[in-house]
C-alpha cells in the first residue's frame, strides 16, 4: 500500500513541477503583457467561473472515489454518471455566469466578453469526474501525463498569443483549450485501461447526488472564501488591485501542485483502511497532518523572507503592492490545506453533514472581514481577512463542533515532531 501511494504521488509531483515552472514563466510573462488591469480581469473571471464550480461538480467529486472503491464491478457506469450530470450542471452554470455578469457589470463590455469566454472551460472540465477512477486504482501517473502533455500545448498557444500581440480575449480562452484537451486525453487512456464505454445510471445518479448534496453547498461555501476577496477588490476598489492581489495569491500557490499530489495520493489508501483497522486509518491521518503542516510552514518561511525577489523575478516593479499581501497571504496556505486533509477524515467517518455549518460559518466571516478591512487595508486587508478565514474554519470550529474534535487531536499529533521522525523514518524504510 505504502509503496503505491509513494508511487502514485512522485509520478504527479514530478508532472506538476514541470507544469509548475511553465506556469511561472507564462504567468509571469502574461502579467507583464496584460498589465496588472487586464491581468485583473482575467482573474476575475476566473473568480467567477470558480463560483460556480462545486455547482458543477454537485458535491460528486468528493465522494466518486469511495464509490469507486466500494463498487468495482460497477465503475464505468459510476463515472459515466458522474460526467454526464456534470456536463449538464456545466452547460446550467455557464447561462447563469452569462445572465450574471451581463446584470452586475452592465455597461462593461471586455468585462462579460471575457467571463463569458472563460466559462467555456466548465464543459470541458466536466470529463475531470474520469481522473477520479486513476486515483482510485492509484494510477494517477496517466492523468499527470495527459495534464502535462495539455499544458504544454496551451503553453505554446500563450506564447503565441503573447508573440503576436493578441487581446485580453484570446487569453481567456486559452483555459478552455487545456480542459479540452485533458479531456480528450483522459478518456482515451481511460478506455485504453478499462476497455469499456461510460454509461449512465437514474439510480446511480440519484445515489451520488444523495451522498454528494452535503459536499454542494460546503464546496460553495469554500468558494466564497477562496475567491470573494478578488471580486469584492474589483468593486471596491479597482482592477489594478484584483491583479496586484491575484499575482500575490498565485506565488502563494505555486508548490500547491505537491500538496494536491500528497492528499490525491493519500485519500484512496486513508479510506480502504477505515473500518478494517481503525489504529492504522487514525495513525495515517495524523501522518498526513503532519507532512502538510511541516511543508506548508516550510514554504511560508521561506516565501515570507524572499517575497520582494519573488514578486520582482516573476511580475517586475509594476507588481511592487503585491509584495506586502504575499507575506500575508503565504501563511493562510498551512490553515487551507489542513481543511483539504481535514475533508478525507470526515468522509472517512461519514460525517459531511458538518461541513456546511463550518463551511458556512467561514463564509460569513470572510465577507464580513473583507468588509472592515478592504476599506483600511485594500488588498491587504483582503489578505488578512482571508488568512484569519482559515485559522477560524480550519482550526476553531474543530474545537467548537464536538462532533469533528476528534480529528483535531490527530491533527495535534501530526505536529509533534517526535511522532513526524518515526513517519519519516517509516517512510525512508
Amino acid at each position: 500500500m505504502k509503496n503505491r501511494v509513494v508511487n502514485n504521488a512522485s509520478w504527479i509531483i514530478a508532472s506538476r513541477i514541470i507544469q509548475a515552472l511553465l506556469s511561472l514563466v507564462i504567468s509571469m510573462l502574461t502579467a507583464r503583457y496584460l498589465g496588472p488591469s487586464e491581468y485583473g480581469l482575467i482573474n476575475y473571471a476566473a473568480s467567477m467561473v470558480a463560483f460556480v464550480v462545486p455547482i458543477m461538480h454537485l458535491g460528486i467529486n468528493s465522494v466518486l472515489v469511495q464509490e469507486i472503491i466500494k463498487n468495482p464491478n460497477e465503475e464505468s457506469t459510476y463515472v459515466g454518471t458522474a460526467t454526464g450530470l456534470s456536463m449538464f450542471s456545466a452547460i446550467l452554470c455557464m447561462i447563469g455566469i452569462t445572465g450574471f455578469v451581463s446584470i452586475i457589470n452592465k455597461g462593461e463590455k471586455d468585462t462579460i466578453i471575457v467571463c463569458v469566454l472563460y466559462s467555456i472551460l466548465l464543459i470541458f472540465q466536466s470529463f475531470e469526474m474520469l481522473q477520479y477512477w486513476f486515483q482510485a486504482k492509484y494510477l494517477s501517473k496517466y492523468t499527470s501525463i495527459v495534464a502535462l502533455v495539455a499544458y504544454v500545448i496551451v503553453s505554446m498557444y500563450k506564447i503565441y498569443l503573447l508573440a503576436t500581440n493578441k487581446s485580453v480575449y484570446w487569453f481567456a480562452l486559452s483555459n478552455a483549450i487545456d480542459y479540452l484537451v485533458i479531456a480528450i486525453g483522459t478518456y482515451s487512456v481511460f478506455h485504453k485501461f478499462t476497455n469499456q464505454k461510460l454509461h449512465f445510471s437514474i439510480k446511480v445518479a440519484k445515489k451520488l447526488l444523495n451522498v454528494g448534496k452535503y459536499y454542494i453547498l460546503s464546496d460553495l461555501m469554500v468558494t466564497v472564501f477562496g475567491q470573494t476577496d478578488r471580486i469584492m477588490l474589483k468593486a471596491m476598489v479597482n482592477n489594478e488591485a484584483t491583479g496586484y492581489y491575484s499575482a500575490a495569491i498565485t506565488c502563494a500557490g505555486i508548490t500547491q501542485f505537491v500538496f494536491g499530489a500528497i492528499l490525491d495520493s493519500a485519500r484512496p489508501a486513508i479510506l480502504e483502511n477505515k473500518g478494517i483497522n481503525e489504529e492504522k486509518y487514525e495513525r495515517n491521518m495524523s501522518c498526513l497532518y503532519g507532512i502538510v503542516i511541516y511543508l506548508s510552514l516550510l514554504q511560508s518561511i521561506f516565501m515570507t523572507i524572499l517575497s520582494s525577489i519573488i514578486i520582482q523575478i516573476l511580475y517586475g516593479n509594476a507588481y511592487d503592492p503585491a509584495i506586502s499581501a504575499l507575506k500575508i497571504i503565504v501563511w493562510y496556505t498551512t490553515f487551507s490545506y489542513l481543511g483539504a486533509a481535514r475533508n478525507i477524515w470526515i468522509l472517512g467517518e461519514e460525517k459531511q453533514r458538518y461541513l456546511i455549518p463550518i463551511n458556512f460559518m467561514g463564509a460569513v466571516a470572510n465577507i464580513f472581514l473583507n468588509l472592515v478591512f478592504i476599506p483600511i487595508w485594500g488588498i491587504n486587508g483582503a489578505a488578512f481577512a482571508s488568512l484569519i478565514t482559515q485559522i477560524f474554519t480550519n482550526i476553531v470550529t474543530g474545537f467548537i463542533l464536538s462532533e469533528i474534535r476528534k480529528t483535531n487531536f490527530l491533527m495535534l499529533r501530526g505536529l509533534s515532531p517526535k511522532f513526524m521522525i518515526r513517519t519519516i523514518k517509516s517512510l525512508l524504510n
